[in-house]
C-alpha cells in the first residue's frame, strides 16, 4: 500500500493530468483517467426494484402497491425475462459510458464488466446461462466506430463469469435513423424488426445473458430478445451498465465530449426516455 500510494504521488507530480470526466486533476496512478470523485458519484442502483425490468421504485409504499412490478412490465411489453442495471445514468456514469462509445477508451469495457459481474451473480442468482450476447451495432455503424462497445463490455463479462462469448448469434439488419434525439414512439419503431439471429445460427434452448450499456425505454432489449425467444432461445436476461431513470439530468455529461462535434446533442439523446 505504502508503495502504491508513493507512486500515485509521484505520477501526480511528475504526470499532471486532468480527469477526463471534470477536468480536475487526477491525484492517483490508474489506467482509468477518471478521477476518484466522479467514480464514487456512480451511484450502484441498490434498493426496491421492478422485479421484471429492474426501474427503481421511490418508495417502499409504491412497490407493494404495484406488486413489484413497473407499469410496462404490468402489461408484459418486453420479451427478456428480467433486466438489470448496475447504476443510474447520472453525470459521472453517463459520461464514462460516453468515453467508451465515442472517444475509445476501451479499457473501461472491462471496467464495467467488473461492476456487472456482481449484478448478475446477486440479480439472477440460481440462474444459469449458455451464452453472453452482446446487443450488436449495425455493420456500417461499426465500421465507422471501429468497434461495438456492447461488446467490449460483454467479453470480459463473459471471461469472468465463465460463460461462453456468442458475438455470432444476433446481427443489426436496419441502421439507426440520423436523428439525433428520438421520441419514444421513435424509439421503439426504430428496433422494430431490427435484429434478427444469424442464418445458421443455433439458439434453439440456449439461456442467453444480453449485455448493452445503457438501458433508456428496453426497446433495444426487448427487440433483441424477441428475435433470440423467435430462433428459440429459452431464456433471456439483459444486463445494462447503465439505467436512465427520467428525473435525473445530465449537465456535465456535456463536458465529457467537449472536443467533439457530438458534444451538443448525444447526451440529451439518452434523456429523451418517459
Amino acid at each position: 500500500m505504502l508503495i502504491k500510494d508513493t507512486l500515485d504521488a509521484l505520477a501526480s507530480i511528475f504526470f499532471p493530468a486532468p480527469c477526463w470526466i471534470c477536468d480536475d486533476p487526477l491525484t492517483s496512478a490508474s489506467l482509468i483517467p477518471i478521477c476518484d470523485l466522479c467514480i464514487g458519484e456512480m451511484q450502484r442502483i441498490d434498493g426496491l426494484q421492478c422485479e421484471g425490468c429492474g426501474r427503481p421504485f421511490a418508495s417502499p409504499v409504491v412497490a407493494e402497491a404495484i406488486e413489484k412490478l413497473c407499469f410496462v412490465c404490468r402489461r408484459g411489453s418486453y420479451h427478456f425475462e428480467r433486466a438489470r442495471s448496475y447504476g443510474f445514468y447520472n453525470d459521472a456514469l453517463s459520461g464514462a459510458i460516453l468515453l467508451l462509445k465515442y472517444e475509445s477508451l476501451n479499457r473501461l469495457g472491462a471496467w464495467f464488466a467488473d461492476r456487472l459481474v456482481p449484478i448478475v451473480r446477486e440479480q439472477f442468482s440460481g440462474m444459469e446461462f449458455d451464452a453472453v450476447v452482446p446487443v450488436p451495432l449495425h455493420p456500417s455503424r461499426e465500421r465507422e466506430r471501429g468497434y461495438n462497445q456492447a461488446e467490449l463490455i460483454a467479453r470480459p463479462l463473459a471471461r469472468r463469469l465463465n460463460l461462453k462469448m456468442a458475438t455470432y448469434l444476433l446481427v443489426r439488419t436496419r441502421p439507426r435513423p440520423a436523428k439525433s434525439i428520438l421520441t419514444l414512439k421513435e424509439r421503439w419503431e426504430s428496433v422494430r424488426g431490427a435484429y434478427e439471429t444469424r442464418t445458421g445460427a443455433k439458439v434453439d434452448k440456449l439461456r442467453i445473458l444480453l449485455v448493452d450499456d445503457v438501458f433508456t425505454t428496453g426497446a433495444t432489449l426487448d427487440a433483441c430478445a424477441k428475435a433470440l425467444r423467435e430462433a428459440g432461445a429459452a431464456s433471456v436476461h439483459g444486463v445494462t451498465v447503465a439505467r436512465v431513470v427520467p428525473e435525473l439530468t445530465l449537465p456535465r455529461a456535456k463536458q465529457v465530449l467537449r472536443a467533439s462535434n457530438l458534444v451538443s446533442e448525444r447526451p440529451k439523446e439518452i434523456t429523451q426516455a418517459p
